[in-house]
């Protein structure tokens, strides 16, 4: 049975003997890759299928690639993307293409899942780390181009993980380095922030907000049991749920215990994405092995993977230049 664990720390752009002992060890659910990981697409090619062969199964390669600041995989090899909140300006269409494109390029390389699209509203006051990430600055906008940035991914073969559940655009600081901290009502944050989560409530994989909400609780929402209570409840999402990196400040405590409060206040999986072996080591033994509703989660996820149609790539980007959607 997989570990409760995605992984990340791999070193470089090849996995080496010690790495493939200690994944194939520790069998976690899926894997994370990074910009140190990525070189030319040959060799990223064969780094998912060594991940792969290491656990021995068709596990899922996870990547961060929003478009902006954050993608990992850039020119000359793949597109250089827009940030999402330029693109949304463009128009559902443009968005959709965005990620269509975008996911094609990862499915070529056998990355199968990404972490985006991004459901947080942006505010004025939101953190300039956040800010531009995001794809409108009301629910309703969204909730519909976040609907088209994950039906576009899925029709390439790759699963969307959104983010940051239950809702992060409030949020001041920047919570890698320390914890935001939100003192809006709970009815404020059920009618706005929390509303493209419940909307989109059926998506298939979410990450946490490492967010403090004081209206529900003094933890952070990754670590809190009365915060999963409410995405699960009240957004209703039985999706798979991961944390967000649990290296991130925003956090107190070891590895392990950052993994074992993920896990006890109910996240699926924990997200581990640049600790050393030996912090990684204790961070899938705190997590333990997948439960049984993480499993039928995890499992409904996977089932929505598939081999994208034949398309006419040059006609789809053409169209997304016309709309001005492609750097130049």
């Amino acid at each position: 049975m997989p570990s409760a664990t995605i992984l990340g720390g791999i070193a470089g752009p090849d996995l080496d003997r010690t790495e493939r002992d200690f994944f194939r060890a520790a069998d976690p659910w899926g894997f994370i890759l990074f910009g140190r990981n990525i070189d030319t697409p040959e060799r990223l090619r064969r780094l998912t299928a060594a991940l792969r062969e290491a656990v021995g199964r068709d596990a899922p390669v996870l990547i961060d690639q929003e478009g902006g600041r954050v993608q990992r995989m850039r020119a000359p090899h793949w597109t250089d993307w827009p940030a999402p909140l330029d693109q949304a300006e463009r128009g559902e269409r443009a968005v959709w293409l965005h990620h269509h494109l975008l996911a094609l390029e990862l499915r070529a390389v056998g990355i199968d899942a990404d972490c985006a699209p991004v459901l947080d509203i942006a505010r004025p006051e939101t953190h300039a780390f956040l800010r531009n990430r995001c794809l409108g600055t009301d629910a309703a906008t969204v909730t519909r181009l976040g609907q088209a940035a994950a039906d576009a991914m899925l029709a390439a073969g790759v699963l969307p993980v959104v983010k940051h559940m239950p809702g992060h655009g409030r949020a001041q600081v920047d919570s890698h380095h320390s914890l935001p901290v939100v003192e809006a009502t709970l009815a404020e944050l059920e009618s706005t922030d929390f509303a493209p989560f419940r909307a989109l409530a059926d998506l298939p994989m979410a990450m946490t907000a490492h967010i403090r909400f004081t209206a529900i609780d003094d933890a952070p929402a990754t670590a809190s049991h009365t915060v999963i209570g409410l995405i699960r409840r009240s957004i209703g999402f039985d999706g798979l749920l991961m944390s967000d990196d649990i290296g991130m400040q925003a956090l107190s405590g070891s590895p392990a215990e950052r993994a074992l409060a993920s896990i006890d206040a109910g996240c699926d999986l924990v997200l581990s994405c640049n600790e050393t072996l030996p912090q990684m080591e204790s961070i899938v033994a705190a997590a333990g092995p997948m439960g049984t509703d993480a499993l039928r989660r995890a499992d409904a996820a996977l089932a929505l993977r598939c081999i994208p149609a034949d398309q006419d790539i040059a006609a789809l980007r053409a169209e997304l230049a016309a709309l001005g959607g492609l750097l130049a």
